[in-house]
């Protein structure tokens, strides 16, 4: 008996040229994790005019405790969105996510008090956090292999560059409309992305396979290959990714050959957070005790931190499809001095404050941009959503530690120079963790995002 026809899908999304369809997909995640950036950077932005109108004295009351609540949400939505991206599909997790943080960052527009913005502020980071992962595993399984990275990262710039608008809202638009109006512009975006997610946003053709939704995966794989053999009989499979479980148990992702992957790609998560949201949920404010810097200029500081993020995460692109995670340890190095550049250059000059915030930005969020499309080329498409959404997750324990850990040594009345040294701690760690990685993973699977059937292989 002749054996069924088979189609592999990886070899279909592999072969085709970028045309209006994978661009499409970029664009409309692009598009939608713009607001998610939006609504990370937004209460770091609010916080002055938040405070001046509440008559709170104490930033770090405020800081140490409501942007950290956004962030603890976080924790919680990238795994749980996560999870539900791997049983339920990823465009099915990308509206729930739009809709979360949605709506309760537009209610943080009518609080009236730290205890209600804290509560508002956890639940729209549940979605702001489930959002990642899902766009992260929707792009990897539209990529062909050989611009996997670009364009995981081409999509994510949409966070860094989202993140430069609730700073211009706060300078240019809250005068006039009050604070409130920050919150009311990413509360309202993220729904209509949600409608628009819902009639434009295709689910991944790899997991309607892994999850065996057959008349679905037929119809997107006429579309993407009309000259497909497919009949009733044809067997759709994955072939890159051998033969995967459809169990969803974390556990997957410490089987073989990412028990110590895994782990370091958590590490480098949790530090460079760490070192992101200190900068981003502090500088605003600790930088207007320099004498040569303006609060508008400290407000425009972290601006650059974002627009040097969305540049050097571009330039990483293709250095990451052709090399893999060494570009991201390079990046950890660079950022130990630019990091210290901001606090020696505090009390010198305004362009060197300036240019060091960009310098930062570039390799800080640059780097990041290349762990997120790691957490999307490491893992099969079983436990893609769930791998990133754990990285995520775990990953908030710094971004809640930096901020936490700022306050603290704020209140010690350091010295900027000496703040900002000690802030480079994390970027050292992360820089020892994402060399270990680099080599572990380069010298045993032959190049990040080429390995998945020898990492799958060595876990069986």
């Amino acid at each position: 008996m002749a054996s069924a026809p088979t189609v592999d899908v990886a070899r279909i999304i592999d072969d085709r040229k970028l045309d209006g369809f994978t661009w499409a997909i970029i664009i409309w995640s692009f598009l939608i994790i713009n607001f998610d950036g939006y609504d990370i950077s937004a209460i770091a932005s609010a916080a002055p005019l938040v405070m001046h109108a509440w008559g709170i004295t104490n930033p770090g009351l405020f800081m140490g405790t409501v942007i950290s609540a956004s962030l603890f949400g976080m924790l919680f939505g990238a795994p749980i969105l996560g999870y539900v991206g791997d049983g339920f599909g990823r465009k099915t997790a990308t509206m729930i996510a739009c809709v979360i943080f949605g709506v309760f960052t537009l209610a943080c527009a009518w609080a009236s008090d730290l205890d209600t913005l804290r509560t508002l502020r956890f639940f729209a980071g549940l979605g702001i956090g489930g959002l990642l992962p899902n766009l992260i595993a929707l792009t990897a399984e539209y990529a062909p292999r050989r611009v996997r990275a670009t364009l995981i990262i081409v999509m994510f710039v949409g966070i860094t560059l989202g993140g430069v608008f609730p700073g211009l809202a706060a300078v240019y638009i809250a005068p006039t409309y009050g604070w409130q109006a920050v919150f009311v512009i990413g509360g309202v975006a993220p729904l209509v992305m949600a409608v628009l997610a819902f009639f434009f946003l295709p689910e991944s053709l790899k997991f309607l396979v892994v999850r065996n939704k057959r008349a679905q995966a037929e119809t997107m794989i006429r579309r993407l290959a009309p000259d497909a053999n497919v009949g009733p009989g044809t067997q759709f499979v994955i072939a890159d990714e051998g033969k995967t479980s459809r169990s969803l148990s974390p556990h997957h992702l410490f089987k073989g050959g990412l028990a110590y992957i895994t782990p370091l790609l958590w590490l480098c998560f949790c530090m460079n957070l760490m070192g992101f949201y200190f900068m981003i949920g502090w500088m605003p404010i600790i930088l207007q005790r320099t004498h040569v810097l303006t609060p508008n200029d400290a407000q425009f500081a972290n601006v650059l931190v974002q627009l040097g993020g969305t540049i050097g995460g571009l330039l990483l692109a293709r250095p990451m499809d052709k090399k893999g995670f060494l570009p991201v340890t390079v990046l950890f190095a660079l950022a130990v001095p630019a990091i210290a550049g901001i606090g020696y250059f505090s009390q010198i000059s305004q362009p060197m404050v300036l240019a060091s915030a960009f310098v930062a930005g570039f390799c800080v969020l640059g780097l990041q941009f290349g762990i997120n499309a790691a957490s999307g080329m490491i893992y099969p498409t079983a436990v893609r959503s769930n791998g990133s959404g754990w990285a995520f997750g775990i990953g908030r324990f710094g971004s809640i530690a930096g901020p936490v850990l700022g306050g603290y040594f704020i209140a010690q009345h350091l010295p900027l120079p000496s703040l900002f040294l000690l802030w480079t701690i994390p970027s050292i760690v992360g820089f020892l963790a994402a060399l270990t990685l680099t080599l572990l993973y380069h010298s045993r699977f032959k190049g990040l995002g080429l390995g998945q059937r020898e990492v799958l292989e060595a876990a069986e």
